[in-house]
């Protein structure tokens, strides 16, 4: 590699960094012959885990860091003095090409900043994305940032090539998007949304007819939002999300705790380090609307517009709804034992089958992976003698359940230090 292209490419991939967008493309893109590579059972993500506990690497690059926009959020903002940086269309496919040969990634994610206009920007995304699959027939996994803006026919013919896309939203209400980007808004966002979907629906239909038909953007598409760059409540933002997700192809609401990058403009709060905690119970009130059959309203209202940073959201619930408990794991459906602070979606479906066969106890819950520290004060089963959310009160079990998890972090940073002393 030429010493300018490392140079190049060391500043692009620290400008891409704030993206936090990458996930299991849950795609099968396999290998073909003369072809270059494969993409099976969601392999080919950046810095993540597969089913075996492999880490799984991709090339988290930008095309350029080069931008005509001024958000005051955004490290690459046009009047930031950093290094900037713009790759070629052929030295990233190279980059690529040489890096998926050496075993050092299984794909490529791809973002730049916008230059000239969207169209233009657009357009030299396509071609690497294109010149990979059709002249290095490349079949590793691609997920490619669609520019808000871009024009449809563009749009189009990147969702032949790529597994996944993605439009972030970023800011999640509009006013506030245009306090902190004040050339943006959000329609230019949603069209393109709007573009990937359908091409998505009209690809299903196509290829219910003829087998062989172009598959477009396979693995959907996501999107991402900052939180804690303005001041929208939990509530707000569960609320776009739970809109977002029930667009057909959306896969994934990302939620990227705001980074004080540009701590000398105004517009911004000013924090000491990101809110990660907060960060955290969207993603856990994310997965509860997902897979756990909850409402955005049962998680968040206008009593409590913002997640409880002490106590997950499912365990918040079950403190706020003691009328709901105990459950019965030997009789109640799935959906009840569903809503247990400590069971899992796993644990319920093993609970449902096994009670088939004895009435399950309390080590029979612990094999199945139950929480039974947090379970115990929600349930009833077999020889379980603790007494429940009613009789203790929401309060004491709440009080119980947070000291237990203060004990168990002093404990896990005095085990730290020991490991740290041992080799002096």
């Amino acid at each position: 590699m030429k010493d300018d292209t490392l140079k190049k490419l060391k500043i692009l991939a620290e400008s891409a960094k704030y993206d936090v967008s990458c996930s299991s493309s849950g795609t099968v893109r396999r290998n073909v012959k003369g072809g270059v590579g494969n993409t099976v059972g969601g392999i080919g993500i950046c810095h993540s885990f597969a089913e075996d506990g492999r880490c799984i690497s991709l090339l988290k690059v930008m095309l350029t860091n080069y931008c005509i926009y001024d958000c005051a959020y955004c490290i690459n903002r046009r009047t930031n003095d950093i290094p900037r940086a713009t790759l070629s269309v052929s030295e990233l496919v190279d980059l690529t090409m040489e890096f998926y040969k050496r075993n050092y990634i299984e794909g490529l994610f791809l973002s730049s900043g916008v230059v000239r206009n969207p169209d233009y920007t657009m357009e030299r995304l396509v071609r690497v994305v294109k010149d990979l699959r059709t002249v290095h027939r490349f079949n590793g996994y691609i997920h490619l940032k669609s520019i808000p803006g871009a024009s449809r026919e563009l749009v189009d013919e990147a969702g032949l090539y790529a597994d996944r896309m993605s439009v972030n939203i970023e800011i999640p209400n509009e006013a506030s998007l245009k306090l902190l980007a004040p050339e943006k808004d959000h329609e230019s966002v949603y069209r393109p949304m709007g573009y990937i979907q359908q091409g998505v629906l009209e690809s299903a239909e196509e290829r219910k007819k003829h087998r062989h038909a172009p598959r477009f953007v396979p693995a959907g598409q996501s999107t991402q939002m900052i939180v804690g760059a303005t001041g929208e409540s939990d509530r707000d933002i569960l609320h776009l999300s739970s809109a977002l997700y029930g667009r057909p192809t959306m896969r994934r609401v990302y939620y990227s705790g705001y980074v004080a990058v540009n701590t000398y403009d105004p517009r911004l709060p000013a924090l000491k380090q990101p809110p990660l905690v907060r960060e955290n119970r969207l993603y856990q009130a994310d997965w509860l609307m997902r897979f756990y059959q909850f409402k955005v309203e049962e998680i968040v209202d206008e009593t409590h517009p913002d997640l409880d940073l002490e106590v997950d959201p499912k365990l918040a619930w079950a403190l706020r709804h003691p009328e709901q408990f105990p459950v019965d794991v030997n009789r109640a459906e799935y959906e009840r034992i569903l809503r247990v602070p400590g069971i899992g979606v796993k644990s319920a479906r093993l609970i449902v089958c096994s009670r088939r066969f004895g009435r399950l106890t309390s080590f029979d819950l612990k094999k199945m992976g139950c929480v039974m520290k947090r379970a115990q004060y929600f349930i009833t089963c077999g020889e379980l003698e603790a007494k429940g959310v009613n009789e203790l009160y929401p309060e004491r079990v709440r009080s119980l359940l947070v000291q237990s998890k203060s004990r168990k972090k002093q404990n896990d940073g005095q085990l730290t230090l020991l490991f740290k002393e041992e080799p002096a």
